[in-house]
């Protein structure tokens, strides 16, 4: 149902947020003239101006060997064809000392949403925007620390990190036939800083575009619901890796890694929620992971997700 009400919002031009969990079965679509500030609060601004905090986040990182086990396992499925590329993701405590809404409120980034006393993201990453008739996604794959030397050209020349990338493309490129003609990649590889607590991160990412039909507004609900769950947060191909990723996660994310965005009656934007904290029981829980291929360590993963455990 919560589909069909995006198509019947959309078609009347009315303004709503649009919040879907990871697996697209927990929605939530509110018209903006009926949203209440006190329980959720969002920006979407991606020319945002980064204002510096002093807080860290203090953490309990998951134990090496308990990763590498998980890891290991996603490795004999690559191995035995029945996922290409999975995202691994783990959440990880957090010591307590800030509230949901005042992390809210430090964060800087594109895509910021707190909902209720329930989670908080702080996302660099574009689901879909769409603009007159066309629809456009930028997928993220390859992160480094901009403070390596020669960062730019090692992780540009990354043979581990191409193959990675270009796979996500090539699942976003599919994903956006299914809605649209035209499909074409813009912009190949692209870096982009990304501020990222006490460090500076680039990460490579893609522009993708394509054609909609005229009355996408209409139909938006049944873009959305053909789109979900995202493909860069997941993997490829996409139905047995979501599989693979229920069986050896051993938590729920949730919202985490699902999508929000707001249609505001002309164009629609939205944004994958990574960079998410979790409350749970009064405890907090950081969710974070990373692409795993045939060809990644498993060192350089545990480490990249560790290193998204932030607050911009």
């Amino acid at each position: 149902m919560s589909f069909k009400r995006i198509n019947s919002l959309a078609s009347k031009r009315e303004p709503f947020l649009f919040i879907s969990d990871f697996e697209a079965k927990n929605i939530e679509v509110i018209p903006l003239n009926e949203l209440e500030s006190e329980d959720i609060e969002f920006t979407i601004d991606a020319n945002y101006i980064a204002s510096a905090h002093p807080h860290r986040l203090r953490l309990r990182a998951i134990d090496f060997i308990e990763y590498k086990k998980k890891f290991e396992y996603v490795i004999e499925k690559i191995k035995a064809g029945e996922t290409y590329l999975l995202n691994l993701t783990q959440e990880t405590p957090l010591e307590k000392n800030l509230s949901l809404k005042e992390m809210y409120t430090l964060a800087n980034a594109h895509y910021k949403l707190r909902y209720k006393d329930e989670f908080i993201c702080f996302s660099p990453e574009t689901f879909i925007q769409i603009q007159g008739d066309t629809i456009t996604t930028f997928p993220m794959k390859g992160t480094i620390d901009a403070t390596v030397k020669n960062a730019k050209e090692k992780i540009l020349a990354d043979e581990k990190e191409m193959a990675e990338h270009v796979m996500i493309v090539d699942l976003l490129r599919n994903d956006l036939s299914i809605v649209a003609k035209e499909v074409q990649v813009e912009k190949f590889r692209y870096i982009t800083k990304i501020e990222a607590g006490e460090k500076e991160l680039l990460q490579v990412s893609s522009k993708i575009s394509a054609k909609l039909p005229q009355n996408w507004h209409e139909n938006l609900g049944d873009i959305l619901k053909s789109l979900l769950p995202a493909g860069s947060i997941s993997g490829t191909p996409k139905k047995s890796t979501l599989k693979i990723i229920k069986e050896i996660e051993g938590y729920e994310r949730k919202f985490f890694s699902g999508v929000f965005g707001i249609y505001d009656g002309k164009s629609f934007d939205s944004g994958v929620m990574i960079r998410f904290i979790e409350k749970r029981e009064e405890k907090f829980f950081y969710k974070s992971g990373g692409g795993i291929t045939l060809d990644s360590s498993v060192e350089s993963e545990y480490q990249e997700m560790l290193d998204k455990i932030y607050l911009p």
